[in-house]
């Protein structure tokens, strides 16, 4: 029996999320990690992956290079945006300049196509290992005016529940996880949106404005602060 067996069946509702282009490849990786008992959310292209990263939180990243949209150099520079989530990487390039450039771009490790399903599942294990403490942490946000559960898809002032519509939860999402920085509206629409190319600058407006209306009608202060020019601030101490 494998030593860590014990360890990893406590962990069994692990969400991973399978960024690849080719059907077949990324039916076989979701059956793989299925049968492990993972759960798995997918994507087709990077921009739909951005947008599951955003929505689900997952434990770990399997991110192709070769993606349509937007590519897996695009999608890891995002993630590692937002923290530490480990990335496992898949590609058909076995350059040792192109598994260099992922390690140093933020991957945690790259498995090299054609791959055998148990190198693909020891490694899985090997990362949700490695960051198993600090990934359980990421679950709740908390910074003394908002309490954001990433599980549970719920954002609190105090005891009262803000009644959030899933873009709202998002854009609240990527401003609490940048206190005190202040975010384009470009960055904003690839954190809420997952796409700074097909959307307007006025729907960040719009739905900032929202958000805002959510917040005071809880009764607190304004924490978003507009930065002329630049985009939002997030001050929870405000």
């Amino acid at each position: 029996m494998n030593r860590y067996r014990g360890w990893y069946e406590l962990r069994m509702k692990d969400r991973v999320l399978i960024v690849e282009d080719d059907d077949d490849l990324r039916d076989l990786v979701r059956t793989v990690v299925e049968r492990e008992g993972m759960e798995t959310i997918e994507a087709a292209d990077g921009r739909e992956g951005l947008r599951q990263f955003y929505d689900h939180r997952p434990r770990l990243v399997i991110l192709d290079i070769g993606l349509p949209k937007m590519n897996g150099w695009q999608v890891l520079e995002r993630v590692r945006e937002l923290g530490d989530v480990p990335v496992l990487i898949l590609t058909a390039n076995s350059d040792e300049l192109d598994k260099v450039r992922g390690l140093r771009e933020g991957a945690d490790d790259y498995v090299t196509k054609p791959f055998g399903r148990q190198e693909l599942i020891a490694r899985i294990e090997a990362l949700l290992r490695r960051t198993g403490d600090s990934q359980i942490q990421d679950e709740v946000h908390s910074d003394g005016l908002v309490e954001i559960d990433f599980t549970q898809r719920r954002a609190t002032i105090g005891e009262q529940e803000l009644d959030l519509t899933p873009t709202e939860f998002r854009l609240l999402a990527a401003l609490c996880r940048h206190p005190n920085q202040v975010l384009s509206h470009d960055q904003l629409l690839e954190m809420a949106w997952g796409d700074a190319v097909n959307r307007s600058r006025q729907q960040v407006k719009l739905y900032i404005g929202y958000l805002r209306r959510k917040l005071t009608d809880a009764g607190e202060a304004d924490p978003i602060e507009t930065v002329r020019g630049f985009g939002y601030r997030y001050r929870p101490e405000s």
